[in-house]
């Protein structure tokens, strides 16, 4: 066949790789406008730009579908198939009706729940027990479409978002293989959504970042689990404002109020919270780097027995 595949971070990377490893011809790579990162606001290429001009694949990156001629240029490129993983662009119904044997997507979550463009992390921030990568067909709704295969993996204890996306990506690489297979050998199955059983998960904002300490600890270490590695936890401790990269479940023998700074350990900090404590043993101070929290207080002494109250 002849496939068009669309994605740009490294989840999608891994899925073109597994697509270049098949007798499929690859005759045209779509990922989103090169990003200014860094101080210098340099333009840096998505992971599967990298990855397609490396193999000599041409590619494209549009703003937008809508204009004309961005869809004649697509349409001639005549696929028999179009693969988008983790793109980043809805697809209008005009580019969803090219392909003959029509969108296959690579989705993050077990479809339908956690529809949307963040749901990996969605996973973690709701410590769900596990999680999975979707094939799906596409059609004109956000994550809506019909169901080809589903493969389920539990998520860690202390698992963040980071680490399953990586952990993720050769599952849906293995996946989209498969059904590449199973559509060319004509065998592909398809079963509806349930919308009944559909949940959300938005694009990520730095304002999920501030933690609340009257919450439990449960939440408040799935959410810095779930906000690593962007836009992370932030949470000011003796006046200092960190980003909080890694915690513990903690245990303490009497109750205080959320947000006290408990005990200083050879592990970390441990901070109070709505139902006993968290134990941060990871984080970076502003313009520092990330590091263990007993190092950091160690050389940056802080006072104990403190609250935001205080």
């Amino acid at each position: 066949m002849n496939v068009v595949f669309m994605g740009t971070p490294a989840f999608a990377a891994a899925c073109l790789a597994a697509v270049l490893e098949t007798e499929h011809q690859v005759v045209a790579v779509y990922t989103k406008p090169d990003t200014p990162k860094n101080r210098g606001m340099k333009l840096i290429p998505s992971e599967v730009k990298t990855l397609a001009l490396a193999h000599g694949l041409p590619v494209y990156q549009p703003a937008t579908f809508k204009d004309d001629g961005v869809y004649e240029e697509l349409k001639a490129l005549a696929p028999d198939l179009i693969i988008a993983v983790a793109y980043g662009k809805l697809l209008p119904q005009r580019v969803l009706d090219i392909p003959p044997k029509g969108c296959v997507n690579i989705h993050g979550s077990i479809l339908p729940a956690l529809r949307g463009s963040a749901p990996v992390q969605w996973a973690v921030l709701r410590d769900l027990p596990e999680t999975g990568v979707t094939a799906m067909y596409m059609n004109a709704g956000m994550d809506e479409g019909d169901i080809i295969d589903v493969r389920r993996t539990p998520i860690g204890a202390y698992e963040t978002a980071g680490e399953l996306m990586e952990r993720l990506a050769p599952i849906g690489a293995a996946l989209l293989r498969d059904t590449l297979a199973a559509i060319d050998a004509g065998t592909v199955t398809r079963r509806p959504q349930d919308p009944a059983l559909a949940s959300y998960a938005p694009m990520l904002t730095k304002e999920l970042s501030p933690v609340d300490w009257t919450r439990p600890a449960r939440a408040i270490l799935a959410q810095i689990r779930g906000l690593n590695p962007w836009p992370a936890a932030t949470a000011n401790l003796g006046g200092t404002a960190f980003k909080l990269w890694e915690a513990r479940p903690c245990a303490v023998e009497e109750p205080a109020a959320p947000g006290t700074l408990l005990a200083l350990t050879r592990q970390g900090l441990a901070v109070a919270c709505g139902d006993g404590a968290v134990l941060i043993t990871r984080l970076q101070a502003p313009g520092g780097k990330a590091m263990p929290a007993a190092d950091y207080f160690r050389g940056h002494p802080i006072e104990l027995s403190t609250s935001p109250r205080d």
